[in-house]
């Protein structure tokens, strides 16, 4: 089977609503599903989390990063944790484990180098998105770092399926489909998004990404979006763009910033940066 033909298999998966995830990535979509009910609460909330060990220690290590230390740091238990972080952010925090046990699933050292790659990308632009968002412009920086964990999830998901079909590695671009308004990898991408019932405000910030609208400095969730992305020391390993054009993308943002007098203010919020990082990457 080549690649326009796993394409083709996959995405008449999806059209049929049969998206297939492991077993473990079922639990933590049933707790995403929970937080999004209006009747979920802070107890029942605390009552999922703590089924669910991985979850667990990721909410208790944000809770304690830098970017909530306003609240004390030294938090030690699921209740407190979940009622400093927030639904929205909660959400950020499953949909990490999400990505992560997606990538645990995978035994081939090649697939599994390049989740590895995908998460620590994925880890670093959620972080930058924060505080980007917090420093530079008025929006919800729980928000952007959702968004930033989240916007490469479509490509977590072929990943994942490239043990069963080795051909979705073939990195040569796939011909465009008739069948479809956009590339295979998008209509792939926005499929797995709704599964993961991404709010339409954080699709349509990944949606300008995808399209390439670029503009600095950021002053909305799109293009924080892709100004992190650019920005991110760690470039994605399925970025179809070539690493010389990466590379000049991300010597343009951060000049942009430098003439914005935005650098700066940056590198003094780089301690809060790297506690979110390494609690999403721990």
């Amino acid at each position: 089977m080549n690649k326009s033909q796993a394409f083709k298999h996959i995405i008449a998966e999806t059209q049929s609503g049969e998206l297939v995830f492991p077993t473990h990535v079922q639990a933590s979509l049933h707790i995403q599903q929970a937080l999004d009910d209006p009747d979920c609460g802070i107890e029942a909330a605390a009552r999922l989390i703590m089924r669910e060990p991985l979850m667990a220690a990721r909410v208790v290590a944000i809770a304690n990063s830098v970017a909530y230390s306003r609240f004390g740091g030294g938090v030690t238990n699921i209740r407190t944790a979940v009622s400093i972080l927030g639904f929205s952010t909660l959400r950020s925090v499953v949909a990490a484990v999400i990505m992560r046990q997606i990538s645990h699933q995978i035994t081939e050292p090649v697939i599994r180098h390049k989740m590895e790659s995908l998460w620590l990308h994925s880890a670093h632009v959620a972080a930058l998105s924060y505080c980007l968002a917090k420093h530079v412009t008025l929006s919800d920086p729980e928000t952007a770092m959702f968004t930033g964990i989240v916007h490469e999830v479509g490509g977590f998901y072929l990943l994942s399926r490239a043990e069963e079909f080795p051909a979705l590695l073939d990195e040569t671009p796939c011909p465009p489909s008739h069948e479809l308004d956009e590339s295979h990898e998008i209509f792939i991408g926005r499929a797995v998004l709704h599964k993961l019932m991404v709010p339409k405000r954080v699709l349509s910030a990944i949606e300008v990404l995808w399209y390439g609208a670029r503009a600095l400095p950021p002053a909305n969730l799109g293009e924080i979006l892709i100004a992190a992305n650019d920005l991110s020391p760690a470039p994605s390993p399925i970025d179809p763009r070539t690493p010389e054009q990466i590379e000049a993308a991300r010597i343009s943002a951060d000049c942009v910033l430098e003439q914005h007098s935005l650098r700066d203010l940056l590198q003094q919020t780089s301690s809060e940066t790297q506690s979110l990082l390494q609690s999403l990457l721990s």
